[in-house]
C-alpha cells in the first residue's frame, strides 16, 4: 500500500510540474490526454462491473471536456470554429451521459475516437507554429 501511495504522490508532482511549465498549447494537449484517460478508465470499470468507478471516470471526462476544452475556446476569433467545436464538445458530453446510463462501450469508443482526432489536429497545429517559449 505504501508503494502505491508513493507512486501516486510522485505522479501528482510530475503532473503539477508539467502543468506549471507547459505552454497554453501543451495544456490543451494535456486536457485531451486527461479526458481520454478518464474514458479508458470508465471502459475498464464498465467491463469489470464497477458502476461507481465507471460513473466517477465518466464524470471526470465530462468535466475536462466542459470546463477545460470547451471553456478554453476563444469565442472572440472571427470564425465559426469555436462555436462548432463547442457544439462537438456538447455532443461528446451527451454521448458520455448515454454511455453511463446504458453501459455503452460503443459510445465511449465514439467519444474517445473524436478526442483522438481533435488531439491529433491540435498537435499538428503546435508543430506548425513556432514556439514563443524560450
Amino acid at each position: 500500500m505504501f508503494a502505491t501511495q508513493t507512486a501516486a504522490a510522485y505522479a501528482k508532482v510530475g503532473i503539477e510540474t508539467n502543468v506549471s511549465t507547459a505552454s497554453p498549447h501543451q495544456l490543451v494537449l494535456m486536457l485531451f490526454d486527461g479526458a481520454t484517460l478518464a474514458i479508458n478508465s470508465a471502459a475498464i470499470s464498465m467491463s469489470n462491473g464497477d458502476i461507481a468507478a465507471k460513473g466517477s471516470s465518466i464524470s471526470k471526462a465530462i468535466e475536462i471536456i466542459t470546463y477545460g476544452l470547451k471553456a478554453s475556446l476563444d469565442k472572440g476569433v472571427d470564425s465559426d470554429l469555436p462555436a462548432r467545436l463547442g457544439a462537438l464538445y456538447d455532443y461528446m458530453c451527451e454521448r458520455l451521459f448515454y454511455a453511463n446510463l446504458h453501459n455503452s462501450q460503443a459510445a465511449l469508443n465514439e467519444v474517445s475516437s473524436l478526442l483522438a482526432e481533435l488531439r491529433g489536429a491540435w498537435a499538428e497545429i503546435g508543430n506548425a507554429v513556432p514556439s514563443t517559449q524560450g
